[in-house]
């Protein structure tokens, strides 16, 4: 009987165990928490808005995630935002790339996109991406398109009523 209790014992510590290293590697991993080393080198760019941006956001090249935003700060000698992220080493970036903000969907989260260039010189780490791109304001763009600020241009010559007139239906004349 001593040794059902123990090897039930046994059992149980090892399953617990299993557990344990199982709920440490899930979290390192979900986490984006490097242990043994960093397969990542870091770069920044400056942004006149950062709108909707966040720190965690994930940063693409081509459609593919290749790092994260780390921080979001303001550089208070030229008033910009700088956006550090982490890159993974094997990405090269060129000092051609463009970095632009833009949404996932209609309404979804922001992420910065890179253009990676190529025509010039890898960007070193630590270095900055000099072009770059501010998310687009829909919000203000709407603003303004409902309050009639966008001016509307008409390109066809085949229509005889002025654009700057409210437009009439047929059946009014």
């Amino acid at each position: 009987m001593n040794m059902k209790k123990y090897a039930m014992e046994t059992t149980v510590g090892i399953f617990l165990a299993f557990g344990l290293i199982f709920i440490g590697y899930m979290t390192v991993k979900l986490g984006h928490v490097s242990l043994f080393g960093n397969d990542t080198y870091k770069l920044s760019a400056r942004f006149t808005s950062v709108s909707g941006l966040r720190a965690g956001s994930q940063v693409s090249m081509l459609g593919i995630q290749i790092g994260r935003v780390d921080r979001l700060s303001i550089d208070q000698s030229d008033q910009r935002a700088v956006v550090e992220m982490s890159i993974r080493k094997d990405i090269k970036i060129y000092d051609d790339a463009i970095a632009s903000i833009k949404t996932e969907g209609l309404i979804g989260d922001k992420y910065l996109s890179i253009d990676p260039g190529g025509g010039g010189d890898p960007i070193p780490p630590g270095g900055t991406i000099t072009e770059t791109q501010p998310a687009l304001d829909i919000e203000n763009l709407v603003s303004k398109y409902a309050f009639g600020e966008v001016k509307k241009t008409d390109n066809n010559t085949d229509n005889k009523q002025d654009s700057s007139l409210p437009l009439r239906n047929k059946e009014d004349e």
